[in-house]
């Protein structure tokens, strides 16, 4: 049954239902990361513009921060490169950034503003490099193999300052910003940035009520492929331990304890190929994904 073939008095009841989730939340902002299948199956791309545009109306204010990994490897192999991971960081030399920018900055962000925007929204398309409010330094990550060893992973950046001050001009102009993960070094370098980390820093920063970050999985599973949900920092840590974490799942879990341990009050890893996934996590008891409480 599709929702149109609801009887009137259960939309009705649905709505109503909703009432307490948006007086809960009203005037409280949701970070939300944006990727995997949601990014890219037509269905599941208008049901999340249809999602953000519905938060914003009803009080919420939703900030959007997008990946674009498989629209970077699809540009990456017609340049014939091919795309390299190490510790679930892109590896990216100047070539590789140059398609970053060109897909991130470009293609991915104007397409979600438009989409966004086709639903009845204001959507603002934005990089970290607009009025510099992401900054970076050059990241050499550690080799957890190697403890101690230094990998350069080329022009992937750490953030050293997030300015709050334009999210909050475009917040009160009842603007969605949608933000590229690419940000601004102090002599006006460029740097790729895993789209998990900037939306935990930014929700630290902008202190949101929540941060939501959407995957092609259904959240957070044990080594039985068990989904875990209500989990602590320290369970994390646990599981990170354990290594029941690991891959490209690690950037993720990192930046959700850091914004959970910096006054986040939930982080929620969510089923982004589940449609409405967004409305069925913030509005409902039931969700879809893995709740991370901040203690």
């Amino acid at each position: 049954m599709t929702t149109s073939e609801l009887p009137a008095t259960v939309k009705a009841q649905v709505i109503s239902e909703a009432l307490p989730y948006i007086q809960r939340f009203w005037d409280k902002t949701v970070v939300i990361k944006y990727g995997g299948n949601a990014m890219t199956d037509p269905r599941l791309q208008a049901a999340f513009a249809r999602d953000v545009v519905l938060l914003k109306l009803v009080g919420l204010n939703p900030v959007v921060v997008h990946g674009g990994g498989p629209q970077i490897e699809d540009l990456l192999k017609r340049v014939g490169k091919k795309g390299e991971f190490i510790q679930g960081m892109r590896v990216t030399d100047s070539e590789t950034m140059d398609v970053v920018e060109m897909v991130l900055g470009g293609q991915v962000n104007k397409d979600i503003v438009n989409l966004i925007n086709q639903a009845g929204g204001k959507a603002v398309g934005l990089t970290g490099v607009d009025g510099s409010f992401i900054r970076a330094k050059k990241l050499m990550m550690e080799d957890r193999e190697r403890p101690g060893d230094l990998i350069d992973i080329g022009h992937v950046g750490e953030i050293t300052y997030i300015d709050p001050d334009l999210i909050a001009f475009l917040d009160k102009g009842d603007f969605i910003p949608v933000i590229a993960p690419i940000g601004i070094g102090g002599h006006g370098e460029t740097y790729n940035i895993n789209a998990d980390v900037v939306a935990g820093k930014l929700a630290e920063v902008l202190k949101a009520e929540k941060l939501v970050l959407l995957t092609n999985t259904p959240g957070v599973l044990d080594k039985d492929g068990n989904l875990l949900t209500g989990l602590t920092p320290a369970k994390i840590d646990e599981l990170v331990a354990e290594g029941t974490l690991s891959g490209g799942m690690l950037p993720k879990i990192g930046s959700a304890l850091d914004a959970a341990r910096s006054g986040v009050k939930s982080v929620h890893i969510i089923d982004g190929r589940v449609e409405h996934a967004l409305l069925l996590e913030i509005m409902t008891d039931e969700g879809v994904g893995t709740l991370i409480k901040s203690r």
